[in-house]
């Protein structure tokens, strides 16, 4: 098990039989279904906790079940400031940033808090627009007003209608969304993503990388899964004139999540290098403003915010 981060041994051990008893008890809320043909399952337990089991077979000698409980210790960014996750001045940024429309990318590794950052960045959306998210099991929780969420399904015992989560972003856009938000991109949905986000549609997603800048190089690299007339002749600038910011989030070896850098895209490319502009970095264990300016000013200026007086206050 895992606690504060850190990972931890217990004494408790169950039968063969014990697990497959818990296992059935625990899907049989959600809808989906762990057998010989589909040996692994992706589910959300009734207490909002999240579920990935992969059957003994193709589990070396016994079957893995992991559960992620998901604890809400911060809705708003504010949150993550007595958190120690976010500086007040890099809050205000973020919050400011999200309010006027700019299109965010969240990336880190596993467990570095992603999916909390989405959710105080999601909160931070003004309450007059409509918001359509798509995962592939929901984890996402916000307030707002006017939310849609959607999940994936797994196929059914035919083999049919299983539901992706590209299918999910492409149908949101039907639903005459003002912001879209995908849990996590991890395949050719990123591909339906950009273009969304390409026809003005302001977007956040999260990603796993190890940094901003490997960040944007899987943003460039996963739209190739969708087909082989897709060349990174046409994906690289979309990203680059796609994603506006990227927050790449981190967690220290005492197990502590942080954000280490926010960066700014400015829209450019050269040689099939996204230019970026350090907005906010970790310096000394401190994160600090990087004298970057975010892209789109008037983005700021038509929502009445102030965005140099905010930075100008970090320095």
């Amino acid at each position: 098990m895992a606690r504060n981060g850190r990972h931890e041994l217990t004494n408790l051990m169950l039968s063969t039989a014990q697990v497959q008893e818990l296992v059935e008890r625990m899907l049989k809320s959600s809808g989906r279904r762990i057998d010989i043909s589909q040996p692994f399952v992706d589910a959300m337990l009734p207490q909002g906790h999240r579920l990935h089991v992969v059957l003994e077979g193709i589990s070396r000698g016994f079957s893995a079940v992991n559960i992620r409980k998901f604890v809400l210790r911060a809705a708003r960014l504010h949150d993550l400031v007595e958190l120690g996750s976010l500086t007040p001045p890099a809050a205000a940024f973020l919050e400011a940033s999200v309010r006027a429309g700019l299109n965010v990318l969240v990336a880190g590794g596993t467990q570095a808090g992603k999916t909390t950052m989405l959710n105080c960045l999601a909160a931070a959306i003004p309450g007059g627009e409509r918001v359509i998210s798509a995962e592939e099991v929901f984890e996402l929780r916000f307030p707002h007003p006017d939310w849609v969420p959607l999940q994936t399904r797994q196929s059914g015992l035919e083999g049919t209608g299983e539901i992706r989560l590209r299918d999910l972003v492409k149908e949101s856009l039907r639903m005459r969304p003002s912001r879209i938000i995908v849990g996590e991109v991890r395949s050719e949905e990123c591909l339906d993503l950009l273009l969304a986000l390409n026809a003005g549609l302001p977007g956040m997603c999260t990603i796993h990388a190890n940094s901003a800048r490997e960040a944007l190089v899987k943003m460039c690299t996963l739209p190739l899964l969708a087909g082989e007339n897709i060349s990174a002749r046409f994906v690289v600038p979309t990203v680059a004139s796609s994603v506006d910011l990227v927050v790449h989030l981190g967690i220290d070896h005492h197990g502590v999540r942080r954000v280490n850098e926010i960066v700014g895209v400015p829209g450019r490319a050269e040689a099939d290098v996204i230019e970026t502009e350090p907005i906010f970095r970790r310096v000394g264990g401190e994160l600090r403003w990087a004298n970057g300016m975010p892209p789109r000013p008037e983005l700021y200026e038509r929502v009445g915010i102030d965005v140099h007086r905010i930075l100008n206050g970090a320095g």
